[in-house]
């Protein structure tokens, strides 16, 4: 520890910190733009790239970084010079006067760390005037808009990208006024390895890149007179739509959730959670299937398609390892346009299918040609939870106001194990339980394995079931991913079965949440959250969903059956690596 002053006010802190760290501990707050701390995912962007958060040190010269300099013992510092304030108007009038003016319109506004600071600082008009970049806007994929006119090269996304993620596609470019942040040749990220997990779009502070809007599209289709509009919503929405309507980090909203779907126009309101649960039955079958012959293990989950998409690209040698198991959203799609679709009598083409996903990747894996069956997609349009959000305030829904609802049936139905497939680990939680039952032959009383829930980026277990020690391993994160796959490829660890979620934390963290800029406070409530809805469910495991069991019984015939597999199931492939 080393004692150092801020602005005449003693504070000690460890001697690894940074200056910016130290003015935090004592409230001091020191405008930033380009740091970044992910401190449970051992992330921090700290490359004093922007220079908005420079300070005056005694005895030094130049101003200084906050973000990037280290404490010293006896060190005295002054946030609120004239100098430094000056600088930081200066900077900061510089960065605007290279910016868009369609605050209005921008994706990001009201979310904009640029226009937030610009109105703390009380920057109300441009200050400079000249040149302005003109770079062509990317909208060539489903997933992400990459506007590089709003580039302040603060470089987040490049940590994300690159430090955390590791797929390695964003790196700075060109030199001096023309200087972005871009993938090499500048290419469009359609024409990159990039997966769409969408951790660049929630570290940016900018709307250089935001997500592809689709609610229009939604509207759209409500508003079709031609068309049965029904919605799907996933297990990590339901503890944090509430975020965006001011409710508590952490608020179980699940009925309000449905009722505000009802409110927009939907005709059917219905669970992924049920098909996560369809996708336990099939995942589950595969894995004791393996076992049994000892082949092809550990299987890994495919639940999370930003991750088969890393997989693809990055680790083409264990191509046959992932289940075959699609997702829940398209298994969730595959099912409406067949066998609900038969139900209800309308033909599978007027069948509109809208997912509210917490993943920008959900918006590219809907797009994938593998799944559409004769030209019609499973699953039709995908929003964000950030997107329904804003449907819901341009609706003039009170969301915090409404009473809550049920999801409609059958495919509204689901387990508790369904719904903790939003936490990192709750696939593999909910596979173990369906996997120890079906082992031992009876509903056994233990379905808790809390060894394998958590936040930590890459964890291990031994649980014991039926009799049988499994070995086991969790990682969110694509970095981490990495790293463990990089540990068996070596030959340093094996396991039976192995649950990856791209994102840090999972699907709670997805690319599509309300932004939480890093606090992992808010996510470990979301997380709580998860398990507390879980918790309360008065069915737990998937395999004893009954609207599960009836659709194996009047449709699918039995897990791993012909048409299971037609429906259910899918197939990877090797992606080239640039």
């Amino acid at each position: 520890m080393i004692k150092m002053t801020i602005n005449d006010r003693q504070v000690q802190v460890d001697a690894s910190a940074t200056v910016l760290q130290a003015a935090r501990k004592i409230g001091i707050d020191i405008p930033t733009l380009c740091h970044l701390e992910l401190d449970c995912f051992e992330v921090e962007h700290r490359m004093g790239s922007c220079r908005v958060c420079v300070v005056e040190i005694e005895g030094r010269p130049n101003l200084a970084p906050a973000c990037c300099t280290p404490v010293l013992e006896g060190m005295v510092v002054r946030t609120n010079t004239m100098r430094a304030i000056n600088a930081r108007r200066t900077i900061l009038d510089l960065l605007l006067s290279d910016h868009p003016k369609d605050c209005l319109t921008c994706e990001k506004n009201g979310n904009c760390n640029l226009q937030e600071l610009a109105g703390e600082l009380g920057l109300h008009r441009i200050l400079y005037s000249g040149e302005m970049s003109n770079y062509p806007v990317d909208l060539a994929n489903e997933s992400i808009v990459r506007d590089l006119n709003k580039c302040i090269m603060c470089r987040r996304c490049e940590t994300a990208c690159n430090t955390m993620q590791t797929v390695g596609i964003l790196s700075g470019v060109r030199r001096g006024f023309e200087a972005v942040v871009a993938p090499s040749e500048e290419r469009p990220l359609s024409d990159t390895k990039c997966v769409f997990c969408g951790q660049c779009v929630a570290a940016c502070p900018v709307g250089a890149l935001s997500a592809m809007n689709r609610t229009y599209d939604v509207w759209r289709a409500l508003n079709d007179p031609d068309k049965t509009v029904v919605v799907q919503t996933a297990p990590a929405v339901r503890v944090a739509v509430g975020e965006e309507f001011g409710l508590e980090p952490g608020t179980i909203a699940t009925g309000k959730l449905v009722a505000a779907l009802r409110h927009l126009g939907f005709d059917k309101v219905f669970d992924t959670d049920f098909a996560a649960d369809l996708t336990i039955m099939e995942e589950t079958t595969e894995l004791i299937g393996r076992l049994k012959k000892s082949e092809n293990l550990p299987i890994l989950t495919s639940c999370c398609p930003g991750w088969v998409k890393f997989f693809e690209h990055q680790f083409p040698g264990l191509i046959h390892i992932p289940s075959t198991a699609k997702s829940p959203q398209q298994m969730f799609g595959a099912v409406a346009k067949s066998y609900y679709a038969e139900k209800i009598g309308v033909q599978p083409e007027n069948l509109v299918v809208v997912s509210v996903m917490p993943c920008l990747a959900k918006k590219y894996e809907a797009s994938r040609e593998e799944f559409s069956r004769n030209g019609v997609r499973d699953v039709d349009i995908v929003i964000s939870t950030r997107e329904l959000a804003s449907m819901c305030k341009e609706a003039g829904v009170v969301f915090e106001h409404l009473e809550d609802e049920d999801f409609d049936r059958p495919l509204g139905e689901s387990s508790g194990a369904g719904v903790i497939f939003g936490a990192s680990g709750g696939v593999l939680e909910a596979a173990l339980r369906t996997t120890a039952d079906w082992l031992a032959g009876e509903d056994l009383s233990n379905l808790d394995f809390v060894e394998v829930r958590g936040m930590k980026g890459i964890r291990d277990a031994t649980v014991t079931v039926a009799g049988m020690e499994l070995k086991v391993a969790i990682s969110s994160g694509l970095g981490n991913a990495r790293r463990l796959l990089e540990s068996i490829q070596k030959g340093e660890a094996e396991y039976h079965a192995i649950e990856i979620m791209a994102c840090p934390g999972g699907c709670l963290n997805g690319g599509g949440q309300p932004y939480i800029h890093g606090d992992t406070k808010i996510l470990e409530k979301r997380r709580q959250a998860i398990y507390r809805e879980d918790a309360n469910k008065p069915v737990r495991k998937s395999h004893l969903n009954p609207d599960i069991q009836k659709l194996y019984q009047e449709f699918l015939g039995e897990p791993g059956s012909p048409r299971a597999h037609e429906l259910l199931h899918t197939k990877y492939n090797p992606r080239n690596n640039f």
